[in-house]
């Protein structure tokens, strides 16, 4: 393993990363906030560290292996969620633990949006913005991690739709180098974030929240500037935004990207995993509403209005609220929306969960082992569209699969160990896995009354649904390490 080539990357990645902490020193400068000293210090450690980290190094020639492109990708989500904790460790109030400091910037870098927090429009302005800028730079990282550097590694969802798939998405990258591809989808990320950001401010938020919601809101992070969410706003046009902006980011930025440059909307349309991705929410979405409105739970247009807001922001694994917890509806409905986020957004978004591609894959082959029980000696291939799939690609989706429910069983286990209770287990663990963010139980409001090894064991959950389970649970086998 060259230590000496990927030590200086991550100090090169560092020394970038302490600029995070300007934007919150001029929040605080404008809104009169001592917690400036906080950011200023988190600046100067953070810059230091990023130093300490290149500058013996800074020599050194070298091109990355695989191993160490798995090592490097895995080693900033941890190092960057350490330092990113920083800003909570030294803010006076409320006084964080390290354990719930982590927590809180490893849930905001992986746009989790579970929270320890409590009180949250309480906290100083500053304290505010940072919670959102860390989902923002999270949710872009995700996407150059998705589109333009797990699928050079051979792992990803992306990869499984590229390499199988013909039109707007083919190329194994967007443009012939991955820095370029890189620059292309920041500019996008820009774009949709400033377009959500104006029409916010629009539909009557204030020009703090706004930016700060809009931040969450592309990144599918969840974090809010309030306890109650978006139902702070008692605003059907602002949920409306929030319900666009959501699916939007749900989708392919490889995607996006295509339309673009392309100029047509015509990609939308023939793409089978957005048109899976919609059907699904449409057909969830009506069961809720009328599961609620047949319940006597809301008026026919608050089940509307509600209940298709919940299930795009559980969909998209955004975790956003526009009522009390869905947790307190009636039946089967909390279920059936967490089962929802299992299945997440497009694959090469900043959504979280399986991706729709991989979950589509697994029903296809599904009904082809039915068929096969009547005509055992008929061949039938899988298609995406009109294309067939490999049955390679096949057997990385069932691979994917089997390792996701195993690391699923095996953290809900550890979690009953930790004296949870069943329902907050499993939905917890549901919700780190799948980077949603409310769950239930317990845990429906806050993650603040859990034991600290839970709390340590759920921000590994979302680091691993993060990294596409493989990209760190390879870490973990003798092979990596052998040679």
């Amino acid at each position: 393993m060259q230590f000496q080539i990927i030590l200086p990357i991550l100090g090169i990645l560092l020394v970038l990363f302490s600029s995070s902490s300007l934007p919150p020193i001029v929040v605080a400068l404008i809104y009169q906030e001592p917690e400036a000293a906080v950011f200023i210090y988190t600046f100067l450690l953070t810059l230091l560290l990023g130093l300490l980290l290149w500058f013996p190094f800074r020599n050194l020639n070298g091109a990355l292996r695989t191993r160490e492109c798995f090592l490097v990708t895995t080693l900033l989500w941890l190092v960057l969620g350490s330092v990113g904790s920083l800003p909570f460790l030294l803010m006076e109030s409320p006084t964080l633990s390290i354990t719930d400091a982590l927590f809180e910037s490893i849930s905001g870098l992986t746009t989790t949006g579970a929270t320890i927090l409590t009180g949250i429009e309480q906290l100083p302005r500053s304290i505010l913005f940072y919670r959102q800028q860390l989902q923002w730079l999270g949710g872009m990282g995700i996407i150059v991690l998705a589109v333009a550097v797990l699928p050079v590694l051979g792992v990803g969802g992306m990869q499984l739709y590229r390499t199988e798939m013909p039109g707007p998405v083919k190329d194994t990258k967007l443009t012939p180098r991955i820095t370029s591809t890189a620059k292309a989808l920041w500019f996008l990320y820009l774009f949709l974030t400033a377009a959500c950001a104006l029409a916010y401010w629009l539909a009557g938020m204030n020009l703090f929240d706004a930016i700060c919601h809009s931040f969450s809101t592309i990144a599918i992070g969840g974090f809010s500037t309030y306890d109650a969410s978006m139902g702070h706003f008692n605003s059907p046009l602002i949920i409306s935004v929030a319900m666009f902006f959501m699916v939007v980011a749900g989708f392919n930025f490889a995607l996006h990207f295509s339309v673009w440059r392309e100029k047509s909307l015509n990609h939308y349309y023939k793409d089978p995993e957005v048109r899976w991705f919609l059907a699904t929410i449409t057909v969830v979405g009506a069961i809720t509403v009328l599961t609620l409105y047949l319940s006597d739970t809301y008026s026919l247009s608050k089940s509307f209005r509600y209940g298709l807001f919940e299930v795009v922001s559980v969909a998209t694994t955004t975790g956003y609220t526009s009522s009390s917890s869905f947790s307190s509806w009636p039946l089967f409905l909390p279920m059936l929306l967490f089962f929802t986020s299992f299945m997440g957004g497009c694959a090469g978004s900043t959504a979280g969960g399986m991706k729709v591609i991989r979950v589509v894959l697994i029903a296809k082959q599904g009904m082809r082992e039915l068929r096969r029980f009547v005509h055992p000696n008929g061949v039938f291939t899988i298609k995406i569209g009109d294309n067939a799939i490999s049955p390679k690609v096949g057997e990385a989706v069932w691979g994917f699969f089997a390792t996701y429910i195993v690391m699923f069983v095996l953290l809900f286990l550890a979690l009953l160990a930790t004296g949870l209770d069943f329902i907050t287990a499993f939905s917890a663990v549901a919700s780190c896995l799948n980077n949603l963010g409310p769950a239930l139980g317990e845990a429906a409001f806050s993650y603040q009354g859990l034991p600290n090894l839970a709390k340590w064991l759920l921000a590994f959950a979302m680091l691993l649904g993060r990294l596409e389970i493989f990209t760190l649970l390879v870490l973990f086998t003798p092979t990596f390490w052998r040679y």
